[in-house]
């Protein structure tokens, strides 16, 4: 809990910071925070990802150690749902791409 409690009072220190930081000498535009928002996006995707192909492995892998016969069937739709997964997060990275300059 105490732990929770700093990491709020460090957050609000940096959010009450963040008007000093919004002054740009010059007159000139404000920083994009375009690419640290599609970075945090891409890893929040990655790591969904990882996880769900984790889990969907471990259950092919337990459903194997159940029935052996059904190798073909469960491999065939593990690889299908593996790809799919993956392409998610491939259009996550390509979204990143084209959004961020």
């Amino acid at each position: 809990m105490r732990k929770l409690q700093y990491a709020f009072m460090a957050l609000a220190a940096l959010f009450m910071a963040s008007p000093a930081f919004a002054q740009s000498p010059g007159g000139s535009a404000a920083p994009s925070w375009v690419p640290i928002g599609a970075g945090i996006g891409m890893a929040i995707a990655s790591g969904l990802c990882g996880l769900g192909q984790g889990r969907a492995t471990a259950s092919a892998t337990e459903a194997l150690a159940r029935n052996p016969g059904a190798r073909a069937g469960i491999l065939t739709m593990l690889l299908l749902g593996l790809a799919f997964m993956e392409s998610l997060a491939l259009f996550t990275l390509l979204i990143v791409f084209a959004v961020v300059k």
